[in-house]
């Protein structure tokens, strides 16, 4: 798939000479820690995403990616500096930038790290609280139970007593409100499953082991890994795009998980846009282009990036393991693996091809 680029960039506004050997502050969020960096005025966003990820020890970096906090799913692009793509306060306040998942693997399976497989299940567990990502309330109770399994251990009814959890959320809000039941009575029913995990059990069922079996439930899920879209066809209708690793999905107003129109990557031969309007045009000679509108060319622009990444990964999976994620995985077994500095080699500076 050929990407093309026809919006037009906005002019940088912050480029003074004077403010060559000048710092910034920049504030990295993350669901697990925070950290803060000085980095030169002139440093770009892939300068700033190798420092947080270096210092984390995050080798599995082509799943992740920089997100400016206050502006809505801005990503951060790597070769641009970061003063040109947010707003710089003369009070030298920090910058806030949040450090999230960005793409998806087909399977959890997949990841390879701890460190990634935790940060996938602290923002997949934060999504489907908050209902960005949809699970029925049976999932939920199974979803809460793993998760309690993450941060307690195995269950032991000497030690856990239900109410003694305090204001902790374990079912979404939205989905007590379904059902005629106390807080008591879901935390007895995620204590059920809490319990079931822990007995009898021949493996260690530690931290690493419940976020996985967690990650393994919540991808089954129709809205886990989709970036959704607000957009309108030719005719005005509003419709939902979602892009996904497995490609870009056209979906009904009312209904987010089943798509009403579906373009896998292999059958995607070029996606662009121009002003509002974007375009994917099919592999297929005979089938007519998809056109549709956005709010705004910034929206195409987010777009376009995800799609990129998403095909890029999707073209990586059709070309066995590089070198690095051969590293990693020997690393994961506990087999030596080649020095980060060969992996930095491979990579040629560009986290994507890792």
């Amino acid at each position: 798939m050929a990407h093309s680029f026809s919006g037009s960039l906005v002019p940088c506004s912050n480029m003074w000479p004077s403010r060559a050997k000048k710092m910034i502050t920049v504030h990295i969020q993350t669901l697990e820690v925070d950290m803060k960096f000085s980095v030169p005025y002139r440093a770009t966003g892939k300068e700033v995403f190798d420092k947080v990820t270096t210092t984390m020890g995050l080798r599995e970096t082509w799943y992740f990616g920089l997100q400016c906090a206050k502006a809505g799913q801005m990503w951060m692009i790597d070769e641009k500096r970061i003063v040109d793509q947010v707003y710089i306060d003369d009070g030298n306040k920090p910058v806030q930038l949040n450090l999230l998942v960005k793409f998806y693997p087909l399977d959890v399976n997949d990841l390879i790290q701890d460190i990634t497989k935790h940060l996938f299940f602290l923002q997949v567990k934060d999504q489907i609280r908050s209902r960005i990502i949809f699970a029925p309330a049976e999932v939920c109770v199974m979803l809460a139970s793993y998760a309690l399994q993450a941060k307690y251990g195995d269950y032991d009814a000497q030690k856990h007593k239900i109410g003694q959890l305090g204001n902790e959320q374990l079912i979404p809000e939205q989905v007590m409100n379904q059902y005629l039941m106390t807080k008591e009575g879901w935390e007895e029913n995620v204590f059920e499953w809490w319990a079931e995990h822990s007995s009898g059990a021949n493996i260690e069922r530690d931290r690493e082991w419940a976020e996985l079996q967690y990650l393994m439930i919540a991808q089954d899920l129709k809205m886990f890994g989709v970036n959704y879209f607000l957009i309108q066809n030719k005719k005005g209708t509003d419709l939902w795009l979602g892009v996904d690793a497995q490609g870009l999905n056209i979906y009904e107003m009312e209904n987010q998980q089943k798509p009403k129109i579906a373009f896998p990557w292999s059958e995607v031969k070029n996606i662009s846009f121009q002003d509002k309007k974007f375009i994917i045009k099919p592999v297929n000679e005979k089938s007519e282009e998809f056109k549709f509108f956005t709010k705004n060319i910034r929206t195409n622009r987010m777009i376009l990036q995800l799609c990129v990444g998403n095909h890029e990964l999707y073209a990586r999976r059709h070309k066995g393991d590089t070198v690095v994620v051969q590293a990693l995985k020997q690393q994961a077994k506990g087999q030596p693996g080649i020095p980060s500095e060969a992996g930095t080699g491979e990579c040629q500076g560009t986290r994507e091809g890792c």
